[in-house]
């Protein structure tokens, strides 16, 4: 049918209530995990959301590179939206970093008046997190080079520079998980490990995210779905990874090398 406006008259789709059915399945789920140590319901809901996030993420695939309704103005107005989701992740983190600094800048008599408090041995930023930082800025440059690649039709480079972010934002969740494990304190100690595990826990879960908003790029560009002209899934994907990577230098800087 022929249309006379740029936009995208989005046709019905069953992917949003049945996603936010098997959310709240997820959710429900954690809850009996944490409560009653049962993963069944939890796992099933979490199965659910990935195989219905895969079939909308695919109708949409279908959308802007096969059926061509992803005009410049959809496309404005969806980088739009990526930006103000963007502004939203930042207010997120703004309340860990207010809550963090409330504990830490003036210590309640409750913790002994003393940051970080006694008994919580805190981890040498000189080592596993100095090398997350490390990781988690070069994977900022080399998705800055895919960006560029995909700019100058440069095919090759762009597969191989955003192949390089995944697999270093894979190392860093591994890095993350290993120093988890090796923590003297859990969640339950205090503001600090509640903070603490907060803070990096939901910074983890955005690598994870921003590691698979990557790999679904990659797969594109493989595929030839991506040009110089028409890459915006792939731009969103670098400015949330440039986001994390900042969010990232912020916790470093704070969480674990001040009053180290």
């Amino acid at each position: 049918m022929k249309k006379n406006h740029p936009f995208h008259m989005v046709t019905n789709s069953p992917w949003p209530i049945l996603i936010s059915m098997s959310t709240m399945t997820t959710l429900m789920g954690m809850i009996m995990w944490m409560q009653t140590k049962k993963m069944n319901t939890m796992l099933m809901g979490l199965s659910s959301t990935m195989i219905m996030s895969y079939q909308w993420w695919r109708d949409v695939t279908r959308e802007s590179t096969f059926q061509g309704e992803h005009t410049k103005k959809v496309t404005k107005m969806m980088k739009t939206g990526m930006m103000l989701f963007i502004v939203s992740e930042i207010m997120f983190f703004l309340s860990f970093f207010w809550s963090f600094f409330h504990a830490s800048l003036a210590p309640a008599i409750e913790i002994g008046m003393k940051w970080p408090p006694k008994g919580i041995k805190t981890f040498n930023p000189m080592e596993i997190p100095l090398l997350n930082t490390i990781i988690l800025l070069s994977s900022g440059a080399s998705i800055t080079w895919a960006h560029h690649s995909m700019m100058l039709n440069k095919y090759k480079q762009t597969n191989k520079a955003m192949t390089i972010t995944v697999i270093l934002g894979i190392y860093f969740s591994i890095l993350q998980t290993w120093e988890y494990t090796q923590s003297s304190f859990t969640m339950a100690d205090s503001v600090y490990g509640s903070s603490f595990f907060m803070a990096t826990g939901f910074h983890g879960l955005h690598v994870i995210i921003g590691t698979s908003f990557i790999v679904v790029c990659t797969m594109r560009s493989m595929k030839m779905h991506l040009t110089k002209s028409h890459h915006a899934g792939m731009e969103m994907a670098a400015w949330y990874w440039h986001f994390v990577d900042v969010v990232w230098l912020f916790l470093y800087m704070s969480i674990y090398w001040w009053k180290m």
